[in-house]
């Protein structure tokens, strides 16, 4: 284990990974330049990292979740806020200091910020990070991967999720049972509790996107899976339209030609639905392109939305009538 952390800490910075990679260096490289010194940065990997720098905290941890991970660092941290952030994130360089400018509101609990894509990703890491921030894609929820306006949010993932150590402790921290969704039940309990969870735009990193399509959408299945079992358990955060319009775009594709057998007006129903969502797909895709200014990642994109609808929905609908989820 490395040495000591200061004692005039503000800040723990908590890092869950697997092992060292080319993106934790990022990561780190880009926290040992914040704006806002007073911090300690603590990395748990499955098995010791050999090369890390000398002033890093380093709890090898075998192999277990990234939220028992995240448990275990706020267990060791000496700062009074526990600064989560994943390791294919890096922060920009006032990360800590606007998050420190937020916290003076004692109300606020916990602060959470957006992960834009890097501009320098590979072109179909790029292409699922404009599946997000498209409106028809990313739909409300857009301000996670592009700095909007500030907000006050009550569910928040913790890929950039800041939280005071005091009220992360009163609620037992994360619930290790979920993954994804850990973050989704802390943000609930932070709620519960009575604090206030604030987004803001200048709380900013830098998130590294899984490419089309396969890794992209194994994550959004599993989103999915886990959104839906939260609108069933946890309905105040998570049975909301935009996480159920993608089941019902399924839903709707699936049986409205087999209602057009004995209904028949029920095919030009059907038609026009498609049709409407073609032109909010061709919509869609003229946005991402003067966003992107290229034209093939723009149509990747494009064709990742409506698989990514797709393969939410039925992930949704899976985890609504699951009982309980498996790690």
């Amino acid at each position: 284990m490395a040495a000591c952390p200061k004692t005039d800490v503000i800040f723990s910075i908590i890092i869950p990974c697997k092992v060292g990679s080319g993106n934790l260096r990022e990561c780190i490289e880009a926290i040992s330049i914040q704006s806002f010194g007073r911090y300690e940065i603590i990395v748990l990997p499955d098995e010791p990292i050999a090369d890390l720098p000398y002033n890093i905290r380093q709890i090898p941890t075998g192999s277990i979740g990234p939220g028992e991970k995240r448990d275990l660092g706020a267990e060791y941290s000496a700062g009074s806020i526990l600064a989560f952030i994943d390791d294919d994130a890096y922060p920009h360089q006032d990360w800590l200091a606007r998050a420190h400018d937020v916290f003076v509101d004692d109300e606020i609990v916990a602060v959470g910020g957006p992960g834009v894509t890097p501009v320098d990703d590979p072109m179909l890491a790029r292409a699922s990070g404009l599946v997000y921030e498209s409106l028809l894609g990313g739909s409300t929820y857009r301000y996670r991967v592009l700095a909007m306006k500030a907000r006050w949010v009550d569910d928040y993932p913790s890929m950039n999720l800041l939280v005071r150590k005091s009220d992360f402790m009163k609620v037992g921290g994360f619930d290790t049972n979920f993954y994804p969704g850990e973050d989704t039940k802390l943000c609930s309990d932070l709620s519960d509790n009575g604090g206030l969870l604030r987004y803001d735009p200048q709380v900013l990193v830098y998130h590294h996107r899984r490419p089309l399509f396969v890794p992209h959408l194994k994550q959004i299945f599993n989103y999915g899976i886990h959104r839906g079992h939260f609108a069933r358990v946890y309905p105040g955060t998570s049975l909301r339209i935009g996480y159920l319009l993608p089941s019902l775009w399924v839903l709707g594709l699936l049986l409205g030609p087999i209602l057009a057998a004995y209904w028949q007006a029920m095919f030009s129903v059907w038609v026009g639905v498609v049709t409407i969502y073609g032109i909010l797909l061709l919509v869609s895709w003229l946005e991402m392109l003067a966003r992107s200014r290229d034209v093939v990642c723009s149509s990747f994109a494009m064709i990742g939305i409506l698989v990514t609808h797709i393969i939410y929905g039925v992930g949704f609908l899976g985890g609504f009538v699951t009982r309980t989820l498996s790690r």
